[in-house]
């Protein structure tokens, strides 16, 4: 029996409404993912040949390739990336051809990682001092260094959708932890975290790319959350810690790529 192509046409629309027209495997363009730990997903284990990269298979860059199959994909994410590595490391795998970049940069290049080390062991007023002049770094010099990256990427790539992927916080403040730093300590850090984030976001605007807030991404499973945490605490191997875990990974940043890419 032929069905009418008012039928066709009606259906069609209807799966579209429902999200279902174009399956999530759907070939897309090439897609290429650069960026720090927060990328390759340091925390999230199954790091395959990648040495001390740590690509994970449970990174949302290799999720987001798993379930939309794009026509070619390059994993150059790396931990203890800063935007020079990114600049003369990584941002030559984009090419004219590049329909989709992510990237999360900025966090090593202010130095967070040793102010989450030291306030592990130094005083409430040390680990505030220490996030401050972070977060001075992160208002002052930041800019133009994610500028230099920014750039790079759009001339590469002047067609490509760029995806920028901020930090988290790291606790949920007035949470369900006993032990472990203290309130203030936990106040500071994620401060911290709120100055990365708007400054990343405007230079992202200002580049005309899409940002994702790690935030509200991860909201409800930072460490002290009641739920289901989303980042490591302290852990072993030690630069696994405060970095999201498997978890994080699918249900806090491929959760919030897939949001605005489909």
């Amino acid at each position: 029996m032929r069905v009418p192509k008012s039928l066709l046409v009606a259906a069609t629309a209807a799966l579209s409404l429902l999200g279902l027209a174009a399956p999530a495997s759907a070939a897309t363009g090439k897609y290429v993912a650069l960026g720090d730990s927060y990328s390759s997903g340091v925390g999230a284990g199954s790091y395959g040949s990648s040495g001390s990269c740590k690509r994970s298979a449970n990174a949302y860059p290799q999720l987001w390739a798993n379930s939309h199959a794009p026509s070619g994909f390059t994993f150059v994410a790396c931990s203890g990336a800063v935007t020079s590595d990114v600049l003369n490391g990584q941002v030559g795998s984009v090419t004219a051809d590049t329909a989709l970049v992510t990237i999360s940069i900025g966090g090593n290049d202010a130095g967070f990682a040793s102010v989450m080390t030291n306030c592990n062991i130094d005083s409430d007023a040390d680990c505030v001092s220490q996030n401050q002049n972070a977060q001075n770094f992160a208002r002052t010099t930041l800019p133009g260094r994610l500028d230099n990256v920014y750039r790079a990427i759009r001339s590469k790539a002047p067609n490509a959708r760029v995806v920028v992927l901020g930090y988290p916080h790291i606790y949920q403040l007035n949470g369900s932890c006993v032990i472990g730093l203290s309130e203030t300590k936990r106040a500071a850090i994620n401060q911290s975290s709120d100055v990365l984030a708007s400054v990343t976001a405007g230079r992202a605007a200002a580049a005309g790319f899409t940002f994702v807030d790690g935030r509200s991404a991860f909201s409800g499973h930072e460490i002290c959350a009641s739920g289901a945490r989303w980042l490591n605490s302290v852990t072993w191997p030690v630069d696994e810690s405060y970095h999201p875990n498997a978890a994080g990974q699918s249900g806090g940043y491929f959760t919030a790529l897939r949001s605005v890419t489909g």
